[in-house]
């Protein structure tokens, strides 16, 4: 017979506190259901449910603990105020107003006009917020922060920063108003100024409190989730690596911004704020693209999900060439719409549209350049006038504006020059770019394409050089962070205009770093010098020299452990479909010993790929997705390659 022992009540009390000490929300839940399922909840333990649902981000459930509480204690004025707090974060904003109404004592006046306040700034009410705020003692520096925060949403970064200092100024050091002062900053594109600012919260953060872990996960230390404690909230440590996380995305340092959200205090999933899953979502989409759009869905679907979740999944469905999904999530969310920025919106359209209507898609595509192009030269009119009166502070201030609009324009110029590149005409996607020389022959994505629409006339290759070269040597300390299709067609580029030496030259200099990035790094895939020779392979295999073309191909997967990736299996495998192809029709003959090299390659490729995905995973249902994934491997596409090879040579 077995003794069933109960917790004393005093030990069961303590250890919900211990719970919520640590910031186990969800432990301290699991311990406090099952007395409220039973309808046996005392006030402090309903308390208690209230307050760790609010933690672990469960508003609606946490507005109704502090509902029940309010029936049975009517008189407990804070209850109230808990219980509005709550609707407001539940994105419930009218019920929250009318719950801050019923609060009665004075003594919590302040409070309840910070909360109406916070209520009209959720609901973009600027001018009824602070009214709110106005309503509040001009000594209490949270009056200063908060007009800070409505001219941080008012786009009026530099006054907004200023107000964050002056209460700094009364009330010391904060780790939030130091977030504060570096988002203003980062705003202004300042960013080293919102770095040092993220470095001194950082610091503090580390020196005070050690047990949050900060950093160990990056370095490969298997520590347990810290929780969403107070003690984490108070430090501000998530809110500055996630701004740290942005400003290297910017900075194009994407393994920094992947770095700065592997170094923030360890939790599990759950427990993840919507800002870092959607951080993590954007800055490991190449890795995980999968994962990446199961996030942002998921995020989409939440109140409380950040406001560019929905431009960004939109984007990233456009440039992964999902565009009945990007259709589809538009139709689902139109009340969305109104609040894109207008040019993004209409470029989404004009690209959803270029579906079924190239024609009208280049149209709108026009359109919308005809005005950015109509701004910029607006701007560019007024960085001269203040370049003339000599003032730097206005000078700096237009040429921010420029940048901007420019990189407002580029995507709808590269919209409508893709209309003609996905019908190969390239002479009109270079009369494209010319015309928009004016405006971008300084920006790199400008440059980029104009050397590869060159590149692809087959007649330019010197012309092209002229925009590769400039790109590569920008970066040939580092040459690995150049991207392995600029230095493939640089390559070709220098074979096809008999510049052979310039070619070697190259790759032995791409050979040479790769060797010291494998020392460095043994397990790391690297892919450049590879790529470089699937290239030059396709480009032999394409002038019909299949013998030579494919031996290349072959030789660039060398070791397949290392070379075989979904890019470089996608550029292996259009040559050997194009043999095949013309294998079958007769136009060629290739020795058996090039064909032998063909099938032992393939049977590598079926052996090493099983991992191997072809293609990203578009969004599916159950039935499509299990179809999906099994025939979206390398393997798969080897055995079926390496059986036409079989059929059309009878081997």
């Amino acid at each position: 017979m077995v003794v069933v022992g109960r917790m004393q009540e005093g030990q069961y009390t303590q250890t919900i506190y211990n719970y919520i000490k640590q910031g186990q929300y969800v432990e301290a839940i699991d311990c406090l259901l099952p007395e409220y399922e039973n309808n046996n909840t005392s006030r402090a333990a309903l308390s208690l449910l209230g307050y760790c649902y609010y933690q672990i981000g469960d508003f609606v459930s946490a507005a109704d603990c502090y509902g029940q509480l309010i029936q049975i204690f009517p008189e407990h004025e804070q209850y109230k105020i808990y219980y509005a707090q709550s609707l407001q974060k539940s994105c419930q904003y009218e019920a929250a107003m009318k719950a801050s109404f019923t609060v009665d004592n004075p003594t919590f006046k302040e409070k309840v006009v910070k909360l109406q306040a916070a209520i009209k700034y959720d609901e973009d009410d600027l001018p009824g917020a602070k009214s709110m705020v106005e309503q509040c003692s001009s000594d209490d520096p949270d009056t200063e922060n908060n007009l800070g925060c409505l001219l941080v949403k008012e786009k009026r970064y530099a006054e907004a920063c200023k107000k964050f200092n002056a209460a700094m100024n009364v009330k010391g050091y904060q780790p939030h108003l130091s977030y504060n002062i570096a988002l203003c900053h980062y705003y202004m594109k300042q960013y080293a100024l919102a770095l040092k600012n993220i470095a001194d919260i950082i610091e503090k953060g580390i020196r005070e409190h050690p047990e949050l872990s900060v950093g160990m996960q990056t370095e490969g230390i298997d520590v347990r989730s810290v929780g969403n404690s107070l003690t984490l909230h108070e430090t501000a440590l998530v809110e500055a690596f996630n701004l740290k996380a942005a400003i290297e995305y910017q900075l194009k340092n994407f393994e920094g911004a992947q770095e700065a959200l592997t170094d923030m205090p360890p939790r599990s999933e759950e427990e993840l704020d919507c800002v870092t899953l959607h951080n993590q979502a954007l800055m490991n989409m190449d890795s995980a693209p999968t994962t990446g759009f199961e996030k942002l869905q998921f995020l989409l679907q939440q109140n409380e999900c950040p406001p560019e979740t929905f431009g960004n999944l939109l984007l990233l469905y456009v440039k992964h060439q999902y565009f009945d999904q990007a259709a589809d999530v538009m139709a689902e969310n139109t009340h969305l719409t109104f609040k894109m920025d207008p040019y993004l919106y209409e470029y989404l359209d004009a690209i959803i549209v270029q579906q079924s209507s190239p024609e009208e898609a280049f149209r709108r595509f026009d359109d919308i350049a005809n005005r950015h192009t109509d701004n910029l030269r607006k701007i560019t009119k007024q960085v001269q006038e203040c370049r003339q009166n000599n003032d730097e502070a206005a000078v700096k201030k237009a040429v921010n504006e420029y940048d901007e609009a420019l990189e407002k324009y580029i995507p709808v110029l590269m919209a409508q020059a893709k209309i003609y590149w996905d019908k190969t005409n390239y002479n009109m996607v270079e009369k494209i770019f010319r015309k928009s020389v004016e405006f971008c022959n300084e920006h790199d994505s400008w440059k980029l394409n104009v050397a590869h629409v060159l590149f692809m006339q087959e007649n330019k290759y010197k012309e092209a050089i002229g925009f590769y070269e400039p790109i590569v040597k920008k970066h040939y300390d580092n040459i690995l962070s150049v991207s392995a299709i600029v230095l493939a067609n640089l390559c070709v580029s220098y074979i096809m205009t008999s510049q052979n030496e310039e070619a070697e030259d190259l790759m032995r200099k791409i050979e040479k770093e790769e060797e010291q990035m494998g020392y460095e790094d043994p397990e790391r895939k690297i892919y450049h010098l590879c790529i470089v020779n699937l290239v030059i392979g396709t480009l032999y295999c394409a002038k019909g020299n299949f013998e030579f073309g494919i031996t290349r191909v072959i030789k660039s997967m060398e070791p397949y452990s290392k070379k075989l990736g979904m890019d470089t299996w996608h550029y292996a495998k259009r040559c050997f479909l194009g043999l095949i192809e013309n294998l079958a029709k007769h136009m060629i003959m290739v020795r058996d010993v090039v064909l032998q090299d063909c099938i032992q390659f393939l049977e590598h490729a079926e052996l090493y790929g099983k991992n191997v995905a072809c293609r990203i995973q578009p969004p599916l249902n159950a039935a499509a997705m299990h179809e999906f994934q099994g025939k979206n491997t390398v393997t798969y596409e080897a055995r079926l390659i390496k059986g036409l090879l079989l059929l059309v040579c009878d081997l």
